[in-house]
């Protein structure tokens, strides 16, 4: 077998460890955008612990053929493709909405999400839901309400009586 068949083989190998793990998969039309635009999107991601990588779209359909995940367009995977994945489901989508709005230049293709395929409109509405973080506190601040209004009710009746 020749070198060249054999470096893409090992490349589609590693795509595929690195996408096994990871919760949520964006991919993105990343066509329009300067070096710059990209260089301070690529430093986003890295702060929310996203992986954004460009390969080739043979290779990716290969991957995503031997990952099981064929139920999307392969037409999809044309023209350049980037993608962005990590193992928070939202950060991805959300990183990249927030860059496309603001750049006005990118598009959303596809994307996995705990591997169900999600078309375009649908990563959109996933990127508008609040980072776990922020759910969390809401969470926190819902079930601590009745507690904080019995605290306070105690407390008037407290200083009605003195």
């Amino acid at each position: 077998m020749s070198t060249n068949l054999e470096l893409k083989k090992e490349l589609v190998e590693s795509i595929k460890s690195e996408f096994k793990d990871a919760k949520s998969i964006i991919f993105v039309d990343y066509r329009g955008i300067t070096v710059s635009e990209d260089t301070a999107m690529r430093k986003e991601f890295r702060e929310n612990a996203v992986s954004y990588k460009v390969y080739k779209n043979r290779l990716l359909v290969r991957a995503l053929n031997d990952m099981g995940i064929t139920d999307y367009d392969p037409k999809m995977l044309e023209g350049t493709t980037a993608v962005a994945y990590s193992t928070d489901e939202v950060a991805p989508a959300r990183v990249f909405c927030k860059n496309q709005k603001d750049l006005n230049k990118m598009a959303v293709k596809f994307g996995v999400v705990n591997g169900q395929i999600m078309d375009k409109a649908q990563v959109e509405e996933l990127a508008k839901v609040p980072s776990k973080e922020v759910l969390i506190a809401m969470l926190l601040g819902t079930l601590n309400a009745p507690v904080a209004a019995l605290a306070r009710g105690l407390k008037a009746i407290a200083e009605k009586q003195n």
